[in-house]
């Protein structure tokens, strides 16, 4: 860990650096900046294409010199800009000054008017940030989402024939199986990747209150809200919403937030759900040489792997649904409070991929302790009594379920022998007894 790191005051840019570095290129200061100018250059070429009189006469070549301003975007160069914004203190004018300056370099000065042309701020922020978070959960957060829904996958098929204590109310109830158990957070995972795929990237993009109004005074020929739809749309791949104030409704970035929250939600009920089968022994870990479980007691194996993404799944949860609460909300046109707030969108991404690195790690640890399985099975006959009474039902026995009720509850001593003795004692045909008698913890499992 560098000096630097060890002076941040976040951890995601302290300790767990190296876990979401690649983070870097969509959600820094750095990135914000190189996105913004990527939206101006593509802004400005999109002009050019419509043409407009006065960019007739601009080369055509000259646009894989335009796009190599971002393309080949450095740290370096984002220092210039933010020396420049020392002069201006508005970032977006900076973006718009180091362009013009491209362009001066390019030989092209004529025409850079035209950069930020009838545009206000919000139609390069409110573009530059979806498309960050489109290509940022793209590129860095899905790949890791199906890493762990794979990882699921495979223990839910290895373990698909593994009985299984259930308890609801942290009771002993019907047994199930624990490759069972696991595919419900698949599916669980599954319909939320799902639903995640319908949210649109929303942009906003129409001039200082959302009218085109210099626009449409300066070229009135021109239908800008098509050309809006189109650049929105076509060129940079998001959804144009239609009409807005100033800013973004950021409705549907509040979806996405509430929907990536939900994701983090579920896999917090399977930390929990993998901390409480360790603590039962269903499951122990792998241990690896020179680790240390506790400073004091020299034989804990802690699940500090399901503890740690918990943690930071816990925080994420904090920061989505703030964003999601508060980025809809904007005084009459707009308010400056979302522009701070949105540079925190890959905050809580941050701490996300942090706790599904912290989840692979542990899910990679576990060991099945089928003996501890089958040991609370063994001792847990009552949980049979369901299928008894319910066979008996079905036959017209009288009063099924007071009977078992009555055999069962609060007995802590009901075994095997006890269950087949009041089996044997049943009003039933000899048929309907060893119907019932076959019946095991082990294997009243269902389907």
């Amino acid at each position: 860990m560098s000096n630097n790191s060890l002076m941040a005051v976040s951890p995601i840019d302290g300790r767990y650096q190296k876990q979401v570095a690649e983070l870097g290129q969509y959600f820094s200061e750095y990135a914000l900046i190189k996105y913004r100018i990527r939206v101006e250059i593509e802004y400005f070429i999109s002009l050019c294409n419509i043409p407009l009189p006065q960019l007739e006469g601009f080369n055509k070549d000259n646009f894989a010199a335009l796009r190599d301003i971002y393309n080949t975007f450095t740290p370096e160069n984002a220092e210039e800009v933010k020396e420049i914004e020392k002069v201006t203190n508005h970032d977006v004018k900076a973006v718009e000054y180091y362009i013009k300056k491209k362009f001066k370099e390019l030989g092209i000065e004529q025409f850079s008017e035209f950069v930020h042309f009838g545009l206000t701020s919000q139609d390069i922020n409110n573009t530059s940030v979806p498309l960050s978070l489109l290509e940022g959960i793209r590129d860095c957060y899905m790949p890791l989402l199906d890493e762990i829904i794979d990882i699921l996958k495979g223990l839910a098929k290895e373990w698909e024939n593994v009985p299984m204590l259930a308890h609801t109310h942290g009771q002993p109830a019907s047994p199930t199986r624990l490759g069972k158990e696991i595919y419900v957070f698949v599916a669980r995972l599954e319909e939320q990747k799902r639903l995640l795929a319908t949210v649109p990237y929303s942009a906003k993009f129409g001039g200082a209150t959302g009218n085109f109004n210099a626009h449409n005074f300066a070229y009135p020929q021109f239908d800008w809200n098509a050309f809006a739809a189109s650049f929105v749309e076509g060129t940079l791949g998001l959804k144009r919403s239609y009409p807005t104030t100033q800013i973004e409704h950021y409705d549907n970035l509040a979806a996405l937030f509430h929907n990536l929250e939900r994701i983090n939600t579920i896999l917090i009920d399977l930390a929990r759900d993998m901390w409480t089968y360790i603590s039962m022994e269903y499951f122990r870990q792998k241990v690896k040489a020179g680790e240390v479980g506790s400073s004091a007691m020299p034989h804990k194996v802690n699940p500090i792997d399901f503890e740690n993404a918990e943690g930071n799944f816990g925080v994420a949860n904090a920061l989505y649904a703030h964003l999601a609460s508060k980025l809809p909300v904007s005084r009459l046109q707009r308010d400056l409070t979302d522009s701070t707030v949105l540079r925190n969108v890959g905050v809580p991404l941050a701490h996300s991929m942090i706790s599904f690195r912290s989840l692979k790690k542990g899910l990679g640890k576990l060991i099945l302790n089928e003996a501890a399985l089958d040991r609370d099975l063994e001792a847990n006959w009552a949980v049979v009594a369901e299928g008894i009474q319910t066979v008996l039902r079905r036959e017209g026995y009288p009063n099924p379920y007071e009977a078992l009720k009555a055999l069962t509850r609060g007995n802590a001593g009901i075994t095997k022998e006890s269950i087949q003795e009041f089996v044997k004692g049943l009003e039933v045909s000899d048929s309907v007894k060893n119907e019932i008698l076959v019946i095991t913890p082990q294997n009243y499992v269902g389907k």
